[in-house]
């Protein structure tokens, strides 16, 4: 039940930052290499999600996992960035971050949790 509402969220997440990164480049007249970059990175969380369903072993499942929780870290990053230079408002930036905090929360949990239960074995 779990690993569905990661996809989900990290899938919904994806879209959500493809609208706001071209909201970005055409109403707020972002750059679009920074544009870019809060693209690849907030799409890649749930690429990296979709990918661990195909993982090879417990070890893969949680390498992927990493990967994406690597990346919403840095999508917060840009966001924060966003932010403090001014492209970006409070409301904006606390609605993506609150999203993207959620899905760290989500991918902790599930890295922890399996890890649990794989040295449980």
């Amino acid at each position: 039940m779990e690993d569905n509402l990661i996809q989900q969220k990290s899938k919904e997440f994806a879209v959500r930052i493809i609208r706001f990164c071209d909201y970005l480049e055409a109403e707020k007249k972002v750059q679009r290499t920074l544009a870019t970059q809060l693209l690849r990175s907030g799409t890649s969380i749930g690429a990296n999600v979709r990918e661990s369903r195909n993982a090879q072993s417990t070890d893969d499942f949680i390498h992927k996992l990493n990967i994406a929780l690597k990346e919403a870290d840095e999508t917060e990053y840009w966001l924060e960035l966003f932010l403090e230079a001014e492209k970006i408002s409070n409301r904006e930036f606390q609605s993506m971050y609150d999203d993207c905090s959620e899905l760290c929360k989500l991918l902790t949990s599930i890295i922890n949790t399996t890890k649990t239960r794989q040295a449980a074995k």
